[in-house]
């Protein structure tokens, strides 16, 4: 496990976006998981300053998204959405470049992904509450692969997607489970800000349990974790 502490958000940025440049830059097909949310807008801006002034041959650069939350009535679901405002249609990617996770191919997404290759580099952000993709405390399991997780009108997951987004959520919502996650060749964490301070202490120096999803990935073999210096200011080393 790699853990670097920056000063800002600006630097966290740039050596994130850094890293995934790196991956841009091979000559191979490389397959990316990225991130929605606000922690990687700053990266965002960064790689589509680059990618906007470089001329090279993207067509070997794919994407599959790790979680996703349907939207009644609209094409796209909000994980997509968001990728797609921030990033993906700036930079204008192919849509047979764009792998696409969803309700109706979720069962199938792992044997897809092992077909291609594997995934080479995925990129996230850590809840408040110790989630990742969307491997919530109490509705995952470090066993699972990738998983579907039903939701009713008006119930907890419902309600909290609903007032975050102001959406009207539809079931199931569909992640990336820890096994599908722990199988990429490389993660790359970050948090920032004083309101990640508590999680990231449990991530990083807590025990490894279901109750804190996240606290599983510190096992993986080539991880590193960012934080600015407000996200990492509990901990002890």
């Amino acid at each position: 496990m790699k853990k670097i502490i920056t000063k800002d958000y600006a630097t966290m940025s740039e050596l994130a976006a850094a890293i995934v440049l790196d991956k841009l830059m091979l000559s191979k097909r490389v397959n990316l998981s990225l991130t929605a949310g606000n922690t990687p807008l700053g990266m965002y801006e960064i790689l589509i300053d680059k990618l906007q002034k470089m001329n090279f041959d993207r067509s070997n650069i794919h994407y599959y998204n790790f979680d996703e939350v349907p939207l009644a009535g609209e094409r796209y679901g909000l994980t997509m959405s968001a990728l797609k405002t921030a990033f993906y249609d700036r930079v204008h990617i192919d849509d047979g470049n764009l792998h696409e996770l969803n309700a109706q191919n979720n069962q199938v997404f792992d044997q897809k992904i092992l077909q291609d290759g594997g995934i080479d580099l995925i990129v996230m952000g850590i809840g408040e509450d110790g989630h990742f993709c969307a491997n919530m405390p109490g509705h995952t399991s470090f066993e699972r692969e990738i998983f579907a997780v039903p939701f009713e009108e008006g119930d907890e997951i419902y309600q909290s997607i609903k007032n975050l987004t102001d959406k009207e959520p539809a079931s199931p919502y569909v992640t990336f489970g820890p096994r599908t996650v722990l199988a990429s060749k490389q993660l790359l964490v970050f948090a920032d800000g004083k309101k990640k301070a508590e999680i990231m202490k449990k991530v990083l120096e807590g025990p490894i349990t279901e109750e804190i999803p996240a606290s599983i990935l510190r096992t993986h073999p080539n991880v590193t974790f960012i934080l600015d210096e407000e996200a990492a200011a509990l901990l002890e080393n």
